[in-house]
């Protein structure tokens, strides 16, 4: 690895992540077809650049996202990297599956389908199959996938009880047994991981969105809890969708929340931008950075699409913003007053 980026540990855990993390749903053709060249490239110069905790889950591609990572990861010394993957859904062989549609989002040539299972055999199954798929013995972190009412309506109830009932239990004896090193939920909602921590003892959470430059509800409540509970937030999605990413200024229609972007939402990212353009600030850095400057958040991972897009993105986390400029969006109410702005160290050295 040419770079080294700041560490942080996740939860009470041995482990330590870099504050720039790779995000792998793309790595499982999403939305559109990656050639398998171009997925290792990209993996490589994530590798390359210092990052060391890769996402993946099952549902990424139907396993093509996990296929993908364990090749990049395979040959390194596992000192050098952290890897986290999902349950909460196992896959099946489907032979009518039409390979060259979007299925579940993803233009994936693996013929499987996902079947949301909680339960403790479940669970165990799941993390046995990404073993496979990934072609790696160890896995660091197990996250518990679309839990919650977000993804599952009216079915919530059913599956939080699968969970709680058997689900956990898996997740405490393969922690106790030393095959994972932390336990978590991979979600995008706050509710669901506050009722997790009711039922045991959990080391991080992989929250989309939620703590972002457009929103930081979380703060008074769920955030002081997690640092009292222990557990350390990995934030996904830090460009809400891709709004904070694009601005609102140009011909396409902004996206917040996998939605296009309400009225309010549009107007509250042009305010932002002038003061990026007030204190020649680029918003997409922002966005990035903003996170980190709370102490429960110890990892940012967008995701990376391609080699260029992970370049842009070092640049982009290693951009200097000068302390003014976030007074002054606290000053104009774009942030919340008592938000803990961001003064460590993010550039590689």
């Amino acid at each position: 690895m040419n770079k080294k980026f700041e560490t942080r540990q996740l939860g009470n855990t041995s482990l330590n992540v870099s504050t720039l993390g790779f995000g792998a749903g793309s790595m499982g053709n999403l939305y559109q077809t990656v050639p398998d060249k171009e997925a290792q490239a990209t993996l490589s110069a994530a590798i390359d650049s210092g990052i060391n905790l890769f996402d993946t889950a099952p549902r990424y591609g139907a396993g093509l996202s996990e296929r993908r990572v364990g090749d990049a990861l395979r040959s390194l010394d596992k000192e050098s990297y952290v890897l986290s993957t999902k349950v909460g859904r196992i896959l099946k062989p489907d032979a009518k599956a039409d390979i060259n549609q979007l299925r579940h989002g993803f233009l994936t040539p693996m013929p499987f389908d996902a079947h949301y299972d909680y339960t403790y055999d479940g669970i165990i199954r799941s993390f046995e199959d990404s073993q496979q798929r990934l072609g790696l013995a160890e896995i660091d972190i197990l996250l518990v996938h679309d839990l919650g009412a977000y993804t599952h309506g009216k079915d919530d109830r059913h599956y939080f009880k699968q969970f709680e009932s058997s689900g956990y239990k898996a997740l405490e004896e393969l922690r106790k047994n030393g095959l994972i090193k932390a336990v978590g939920l991979g979600v995008n909602e706050v509710e669901i991981c506050e009722r997790v921590m009711n039922i045991g003892q959990f080391d991080c959470f992989l929250l989309a969105g939620r703590y972002s430059l457009l929103e930081q509800s979380p703060l008074h409540q769920f955030l002081p809890k997690c640092e009292a509970h222990g557990v350390s937030i990995i934030l996904g999605g830090p460009y809400n969708s891709g709004i904070l990413a694009t601005g609102v200024r140009g011909k396409t229609i902004p996206h917040f929340d996998y939605e296009p972007a309400p009225k309010h939402i549009i107007d509250k990212v042009a305010k932002i931008e002038t003061v990026c353009d007030e204190y020649q600030v680029t918003l997409a850095a922002a966005a990035l950075q903003f996170p980190l400057g709370h102490a429960a958040v110890s990892s940012v991972i967008p995701g990376l699409g391609n080699a260029k897009r992970v370049e842009k993105t070092l640049a982009l986390f290693s951009e200097h913003i000068p302390s003014e400029f976030w007074q002054q969006l606290k000053d104009e109410n774009l942030l919340n007053q008592e938000a803990p702005l961001p003064t460590h160290k993010v550039t590689p050295s």
